[in-house]
């Protein structure tokens, strides 16, 4: 059976959506949209923006589109750690006392979304940890494990020092799709 290496499911980083650290959030947005407009139609539309260093290069975080709709009512910080509340199995009339309690999503979204002119990227993104790189001559069956047990949506793929890409769950997943088709 062949082996299929990290690189040959990568999404090279020169067709991934960037910004550096000093961008907005509509910055982001920009380059977002973009980025979704000249990928491949094939394959699955990008869903986060990196955010570099601007004299290096170097990869600082990410923000997902959840991060983005999540920057866009800053009363959410009031209720703390961006995962804690959804993973209590809170009942759906209790999580709608809280969207009234808090008045989220109140204003019309015009206004919400001009807010993202003013918020800075380095204020949204997600830092990225050590488990969210992987090498591009690994192994799938490595990246999958590290995928599953992070749950992460992505891995920053290297070659050396450098970052060369992005390995994508939904580009697994197309390969698990079309690998069954074969059987």
């Amino acid at each position: 059976m062949k082996t299929i290496l990290v690189k040959e499911l990568m999404v090279p980083l020169t067709e991934y959506a960037m910004v550096f650290e000093d961008a907005t959030l509509s910055d982001a947005i920009d380059a977002l949209e973009k980025a979704q407009a000249q990928f491949d139609a094939s394959r699955y539309r990008h869903r986060a923006i990196l955010v570099c260093e601007k004299k290096t290069g170097k990869i600082l975080g990410k923000i997902s589109q959840m991060d983005v709709i999540r920057a866009l009512e800053p009363k959410y910080h009031l209720l703390g750690e961006k995962d804690s509340i959804s993973r209590l199995g809170f009942s759906p009339q209790f999580m709608k006392s809280i969207l009234e309690q808090y008045k989220l999503w109140y204003e019309p979204l015009k206004d919400i979304c001009r807010k993202a002119g003013k918020q800075k990227v380095t204020e949204i993104m997600y830092k990225l940890t050590q488990g969210e790189y992987v090498k591009e001559d690994t192994g799938l069956n490595e990246a999958v494990h590290q995928l599953i047990m992070g749950h992460h949506q992505s891995l920053l793929v290297s070659r050396g020092e450098e970052i060369v890409g992005i390995l994508r769950l939904t580009d697994i997943f197309m390969e698990i799709c079309a690998a069954r088709k074969e059987v």
